[in-house]
């Protein structure tokens, strides 16, 4: 091998390394950190959500970890065992983004724990109640933020849109005792997004609000910053943008009522809800409504939370917030530890002239966002906002609270008490409307204990993903058909007999036509690296579906190893051409191993169906013994043979595991033949030999998998730094072949 080629491929291999050990550093450094701090979260009982949140099916991650930068929260994933999992829960919203960013669906959206269960009204995929024909949506339905709740506005819309018969489209006089086809219960961002559906889809409604429009959007405080997504509505166009302030959305929603001409019946509260799918009666103050279908988009409180103390009765205590010049001057004290209380305090403190003091029952401010948490806790070390941590409000008189602070009893002087501690469900009234509640405990919205319907997205979905492995194949089928074909009487020659062939000239590689295939598989395997890059920034982060993002980036390595080949005329005639095969190659089987295989091998943790039947069987194995063990003698020697093939599963490579089963395997069968003698049936001995051996067995599944999993686990690592590789030593073979003077002529 000359010098020039050990140099390059020397640089190569460093290159490689180089980037191997900077993301593996780079990877156990975080995976350290995020141990840390999920642990710390389980020892203060900060680790379960307060609503919806993403949960990581660890048999289907790949370890892609583009999730971890989609959410706007910032870090709330992190990484533990080589996948994503949800580190900072009482930070999590449920913004969604983290699932729509993953690109093989490992993620999903739940609400509830199996430690904390959330209440809510059950609903199927289409948010149809258990009282057919009454859809929850919004808040109610656990979805509070603004891009959840109207998307799923704009999907029941749609629903209702099918199922009403296709004659009754139209004015709102038409049907049963001047029936509309739709009641809409509540004017915030998903009764309003139903009521625009539906007007663009020429239905007949009436929206119903006991307020004033706006819901949630209305009572935020004044220049509250917003944080959403610009959604389209029908009729309307896009609404909102990451960052808005409540003013701007406001007028934004303003415009677009006025554009679609939308109108909202407000100061009309409905006490009832009556009769039958197809056949409903709202009954309000102002007179009754008759509506065929009912969609009930209120707020999951009905009515505020009180704090439970003497004199909270008093005109000075209030249950909301929207402007903070009102208390400039005043001594105020906020009672709350959610977002809404932190930013009713901060706006209030940053006045400069009124004395704010926070009142929290928790000693920790865990079920607010990061930013208002950093900025309670600034305002509080300048001295412009008194923090008041744990405590509770025990007594209310016109000029002071009483307040017990840690343990001891604290008077504040006191003008005004804003109390943002939630509000209780409007239970009462989902019961007297037929509406059934359940306990979620990770589960996903809209799936029933009786029964799951497809959502009409989620089909959508599907038929693209089909459509779009059908149209890859199709595309690769036919790039390699016309490559084929028009070198055919070429590429099947001997080599002799290509170089004596008319075509050498023009078919070999640095010829027009390999050379031209060369450039154009080059640039072909460059658009690979689009795909890392677009879900390695957060700017880009949205930028399309991730999903194909990743079918583009799989097609592309999956092609790219086949128009090279044309490229080289199906010949490796130099070091360099064939070191650039190689680690194509190799970069393209890790890539599919990584995107294939991974996947089906179960996860550690054991929450893989397949590990959790062995983990099932290896327990009713070891109490079967149990029986076996009765009335033998030197019964302490045998529970030993037993704990020793029942011991834990042992942790460790893969190759570690496979080499030190067999010696382990012949020291169990030299044990078992030593206690033979304590059984006095050869029957009885029988069963307890097979019985400990399948133990063994399957104690060694367990290892195997595991082992597996963590040999695989690098398939990363070595798929990146391949990646570079190849890109240098393509870099290298274009610099030579232009050196070489190759080119088009």
């Amino acid at each position: 091998m000359d010098p020039l080629s050990i140099a390059i491929a020397a640089t190569g291999v460093s290159v490689a390394l180089t980037m191997g050990l900077s993301h593996l550093i780079w990877r156990r450094g975080r995976q350290k950190r995020d141990a840390v701090v999920l642990q710390e979260k389980l020892e203060k009982n900060l680790h379960i959500p307060r609503s919806l949140h993403p949960v990581i099916d660890t048999s289907i991650c790949i370890g892609s970890l583009s999730c971890l930068k989609a959410c706007p929260e910032g870090d709330i994933l992190g990484i533990l065992k080589g996948a994503a999992t949800l580190v900072h829960a009482d930070h999590c919203i449920g913004h969604g983004r983290c699932a729509a960013e993953c690109p093989v669906q490992a993620i999903k959206l739940v609400m509830g724990t199996s430690e904390r269960g959330v209440d809510l009204p059950e609903v199927d995929g289409y948010f149809e109640s258990s009282k057919p024909g009454v859809h929850v949506v919004g808040e109610l339905g656990g979805m509070g933020l603004l891009r959840n709740a109207i998307r799923q506005g704009l999907q029941t819309a749609a629903r209702l849109d099918e199922l009403l018969p296709k004659g009754q489209k139209g004015g709102a006089g038409r049907g049963p005792a001047g029936a509309v086809d739709v009641a809409i219960v509540g004017a915030g961002p998903a009764g309003l997004a139903t009521a625009c559906a539906l007007q663009e889809a020429g239905r007949s409604y009436r929206v119903l609000e006991q307020g004033t429009w706006g819901g949630t959007m209305f009572h935020y405080p004044r220049r509250k910053v917003v944080m959403t997504e610009p959604m389209s509505i029908p009729g309307v166009g896009k609404i909102g943008k990451k960052v808005i302030s409540k003013e701007e959305l406001l007028e934004a929603w303003t415009r677009g009522l006025k554009k679609t001409g939308v109108s909202v019946e407000e100061n009309v509260q409905v006490s009832r809800v009556e009769g039958e799918d197809g056949a409903f009666t709202l009954q309000t103050a102002k007179g009754p409504v008759h509506a065929r279908k009912v969609v009930l988009a209120i707020g999951r409180r009905g009515s505020p939370r009180k704090v439970g103390a003497p004199g909270e009765e008093l005109e000075k205590v209030t249950y909301g917030f929207t402007d903070a010049e009102q208390y400039a001057g005043r001594r105020v004290l906020v009672v709350g530890g959610g977002d809404s209380a932190l930013e009713a305090a901060i706006q209030i403190a940053k006045l400069g002239s009124a004395e704010v003091a926070l009142s929290y029952r928790g000693a920790e401010l865990g079920r607010a966002r990061e930013a208002n948490r950093s900025s309670i806790t600034s305002l509080a070390a300048d001295g412009q906002l008194t923090l008041l941590l744990p405590s509770q409000v025990m007594e209310i008189t016109p000029d002071e609270v009483r307040i017990d602070w840690q343990g001891r009893e604290l008077r504040l002087p006191n003008d005004d008490i804003i109390v943002n501690i939630g509000g209780d469900p409007p239970d009462a009234f989902l019961k007297a409307a037929g509406v059934d509640m359940r306990r979620y405990k990770g589960e996903r919205l809209g799936e029933k204990t009786s029964e799951l319907i497809l959502r009409p997205e989620l089909r959508r979905a599907r038929r693209r993903r089909r459509l779009g492995f059908l149209l890859y194949a199709c595309l690769g089928t036919a790039i390699v058909a016309y490559l084929a074909w028009k070198g055919w009487d070429y590429y099947q020659l001997p080599r002799m007999s290509r170089l004596r062939s008319p075509m050498h000239k023009v078919f070999k590689s640095a010829g027009p036509w390999g050379h031209g295939v060369g450039i154009v598989a080059t640039l072909f395997m460059l658009s690979n690296f689009l795909y890392p890059v677009r879900k390695r920034t957060r700017a880009l982060t949205g930028f399309g579906n991730i999903q194909s993002w990743m079918s583009f980036h799989v097609f592309v390595g999956f092609m790219s190893p086949l128009v090279i080949a044309f490229h080289a005329a199906f010949q490796s005639k130099n070091l360099l051409a064939t070191a650039t095969a190689t680690a194509l190659g190799i970069v393209v089987g890790t890539g599919l191993v990584g995107r294939f295989i991974y996947g089906l091998v179960p996860s550690v943790d054991g929450q893989v169906e397949e590990l959790e039947l062995i983990a099932a069987r290896f327990e009713r194995l070891r109490a079967d013994l149990e029986p076996m063990l009765a009335g033998t003698r030197d019964r302490g020697r045998l529970d030993r043979l037993v704990a020793s093939a029942a011991s834990d599963v042992p942790s460790g490579s893969l190759i570690l595991a496979v080499l030190r089963e067999p010696f382990a395997g012949l020291r169990l069968l030299f044990r078992l033949w030593s206690v033979r003698p304590l059984f006095g049936e050869g029957s009885q001995f029988t069963r307890f030999r097979l019985s400990v051996v399948r133990l063994r067995r399957l104690r060694f599944q367990v290892a195997f998998y595991s082992g597996l999993r963590n040999l695989l686990r690098g398939w990363r690592v070595l798929h990146a730094s391949l990646a570079g590789f190849l890109v240098f030593v393509m870099t290298v073979h274009i610099g030579v072949s232009l050196f070489l003077g190759y080119g088009l002529k």
